[in-house]
């Protein structure tokens, strides 16, 4: 990771979302190609999430998604945002990113999160154990930064390919606990304020306060991921992020809807109690055309003092998410 740039970078989160109307594989095909679109407009990084037993994202197997977009890709940086630690031991979680970084040198992010990314249920059978791995997240998370290290640094047991690799790790996260695991390790810590945005400014405090320089990063690294629906009308983006609201209603009723596309009118679709729970965790979602996401994005990060932006975007048309993101990159440059 650059420490030196002077101008804010800006990310992409993609989930994979399957949309009505079309297939799991083409929700991977439209991945590919905006990823590929991102990076011609020149975005820092593209990274995919881990989702477990839902129909409606296909990010399940994520290291294998990064390894397509990697392939498909040249320059722009390819991560996990993030790879659910406890669903995993970390000397795999090693030789997976060992060897992508192996294959794509210079390319690979390793976002780190505690949550299983799925039901209690569905988080066991990952693990096949009863053990309830999140509390020993941070011990993991050290064991797989030494996998990573040079040789010296090793003991018995190696991750081949892995060690030497110095993949960069991230800590994602929504809450202060992790907050203040990333400033004990000096790693960069990445916010969920697009789903999660309770306790973001207590969290970024706490880690700027704690944080401890380390050999990774000489000082806080703050990115926040947020939802954008950038258009060319304040009009035309409300009526796309009806999708987001219906996206964020399935969170809130434990339905499984793809996603769906945009409606006329969020009213009578839910009822105040579900209106209230989705805007609650879409606070922090920016929309309109490009001056007015400029502006709203230049007074949360100079608020908040942010030193890169990741944005998802649920757009059910995906020329227009590709034309949501042209127009994000231009509000954030302008």
């Amino acid at each position: 990771m650059n420490e030196e740039r002077t101008t804010m970078p800006v990310s992409v989160l993609d989930l994979v979302p399957v949309r009505e109307g079309h297939t799991t594989k083409e929700a991977l095909q439209d991945m590919v190609k905006l990823a590929k679109h991102v990076e011609e407009l020149g975005y820092q990084r593209f990274w995919l999430s881990e989702h477990h037993n839902t129909p409606t994202l296909a990010s399940s197997a994520t290291s294998i998604l990064i390894a397509k977009v990697l392939d498909n890709t040249e320059s722009i940086e390819v991560g996990s945002g993030g790879i659910m630690l406890p669903n995993h031991t970390p000397l795999v979680v090693a030789e997976q990113f060992g060897t992508l970084e192996t294959m794509y040198p210079g390319r690979v992010n390793l976002g780190l999160g505690r949550a299983p990314g799925t039901d209690m249920r569905t988080a066991h059978a990952l693990r096949r154990t009863n053990q309830e791995t999140a509390f020993v997240f941070p011990q993991d998370v050290v064991e797989l930064q030494t996998y990573l290290k040079s040789a010296q640094h090793q003991g018995t047991v190696h991750a081949h390919p892995g060690v030497g690799t110095e993949v960069p790790i991230f800590i994602l996260g929504s809450s202060t606990s992790s907050a203040q695991l990333a400033a004990r390790l000096g790693l960069p810590y990445v916010f969920a304020a697009h789903f999660a945005p309770q306790q973001l400014e207590q969290a970024l405090h706490i880690y700027r306060s704690e944080f401890e320089p380390s050999e990774y990063l000489s000082k806080p690294y703050v990115m926040v991921c947020v939802n954008v629906i950038a258009a060319e009308t304040n009009e035309e983006a409300e009526t796309l992020s009806t999708s987001s609201d219906l996206f964020y209603l399935n969170v809130v009723r434990g339905t499984q809807n793809l996603l769906q596309p945009p409606v006329r009118s969020m009213d009578g679709r839910w009822n105040f109690y579900e209106e209230s729970m989705v805007h609650g965790m879409s606070k922090y979602t920016f929309k309109g055309d490009r001056n007015t996401v400029s502006e709203q994005i230049n007074r949360f990060c100079g608020e908040l003092e942010i030193d890169e932006l990741m944005a998802v975007s649920y757009i059910y048309d995906q020329e227009k998410r590709k034309r949501s993101y042209e127009i994000l990159k231009d509000a954030i440059e302008q």
